[in-house]
């Protein structure tokens, strides 16, 4: 996970790349100096929570972090750098609310991004990750609303994202993924964030699926047809 959102977080199309290395615990960075810097991939980077070379990342971002990412902070203890300040603009890259479903939401997109990529490991893992989020949503601290849409809603996205997780081959994978989607899509109804989210929709594979971007980047046939679909609705 931490891999993903570092890199994630630092990549632009075009512009930059960033592969980070689990092992050495250190990033190799690449970009196009005309029109993008360290310091800009590096802040990205911070603002996603991860601290490093130049910049702390804000406590908020760290806090938001997933348990299993959480890390020791010794740059933090052991330079003497101020936290960057959050940017507005920086919540486009953040979840979709900042409630109790935020894990599940947070979750969902990142699966939603391994399937563009058409990476089967990568989907199954996800997936796991979603489903637990699933599990862990504590019903007592939804509202009233989103609790009567969450027991309409949750056994079928438990099902689902523990049957892309246990599934073999991309394209079951995908199957699964279309109720997922729309069984996600019914309860972001009614827990509205901060940000626009795109439902979108690919008439090909006869099915739809969420996203935080407007622009269209094909879940269901990845770098085969990423472009092929249109947003029929925007959640905000």
């Amino acid at each position: 996970m931490c891999k993903e959102n570092i890199e994630k977080a630092g990549n632009q199309k075009n512009v930059a790349a960033v592969i980070w290395d689990k092992k050495t615990k250190t990033a190799s960075v690449t970009y196009d100096s005309k029109k993008t810097s360290t310091d800009q991939i590096l802040k990205r980077i911070a603002l996603a929570g991860y601290d490093n070379s130049s910049f702390l990342a804000p406590q908020s971002a760290y806090d938001k972090l997933p348990d299993c990412c959480k890390y020791a902070r010794e740059l933090k203890n052991a330079e003497p750098k101020s936290e960057i300040a959050l940017a507005p603009h920086a919540f486009h890259n953040k979840a979709v609310q900042t409630g109790p479903l935020q894990r599940v939401y947070d979750a969902y997109f990142t699966l939603n991004d391994a399937f563009i990529q058409s990476d089967s490991e990568s989907v199954a893992a996800n997936a796991k990750i979603l489903s637990e989020a699933i599990l862990a949503v504590k019903m007592e601290s939804l509202s009233d609303q989103e609790h009567t849409n969450w027991m309409k809603v949750n056994t079928v996205l438990a099902a689902q994202s523990g049957a892309i997780a246990t599934t073999k081959g991309i394209d079951k994978q995908r199957e699964s993924f279309k109720e997922l989607s729309k069984k996600l899509y019914e309860l972001m109804k009614t827990a509205k964030g901060t940000v626009p989210v795109y439902y979108q929709y690919c008439p090909m594979a006869d099915a739809n699926w969420l996203s935080k971007e407007s622009t269209i980047k094909n879940p269901y046939y990845g770098s085969q047809m990423l472009s092929c679909g249109k947003t029929v609705e925007t959640i905000q």
